[in-house]
């Protein structure tokens, strides 16, 4: 008798790969000194990794008030994550950067995941890796508008 699968199984084993690979990350940049970075701090690493961005563009980009937003900036900075700068075409604006400190946590992150990636086609084979990576990238082309959301926290 085989197991009877939920209607949303996929959905679930999806949300669980994400889950058990971030914690792991979390985990791992624990042990090397990043014990005060937390998941959704990494969605505001990722918008400002491409020339930086304003408070109120992080706050659009994950969905939070502005308050929130300069809370969370206030917190990296302080952490040394981040710098304020001045915007280049907004004289009273500042564009929130990443520090050599934050550069150094991308480059963690993505050694991390490079290598639990490497463990799944360990397990799994690079075949089967490299045909779900095909797949994940087709399905996400699949969302009704046409394009994925922006990355960033769904809680």
């Amino acid at each position: 008798m085989t197991e009877q699968a939920w209607g949303y199984e996929l959905t679930i084993l999806f949300a669980n790969a994400f889950r058990m690979a971030v914690e792991e990350l979390h985990d791992e940049l624990a042990k090397i000194g990043f014990d005060d970075v937390r998941p959704s701090h990494g969605f505001i690493f990722q918008r400002i990794s491409h020339g930086g961005a304003t408070g109120n563009e992080l706050a659009d980009h994950l969905g939070i008030t502005k308050q929130a937003a300069s809370l969370t900036i206030d917190y990296l900075e302080r952490q040394g994550y981040v710098s304020r700068q001045p915007h280049p075409s907004d004289r009273r604006g500042k564009l929130v950067v990443l520090t050599e400190r934050g550069w150094a946590c991308i480059r963690e992150t993505e050694r991390i995941f490079s290598a639990i990636e490497s463990r799944w086609e360990q397990s799994l084979g690079q075949d089967k890796v490299q045909a779900l990576r095909l797949n994940m990238r087709e399905l996400v082309g699949t969302f009704p508008n046409g394009k994925p959301g922006a990355f960033r926290p769904v809680w």
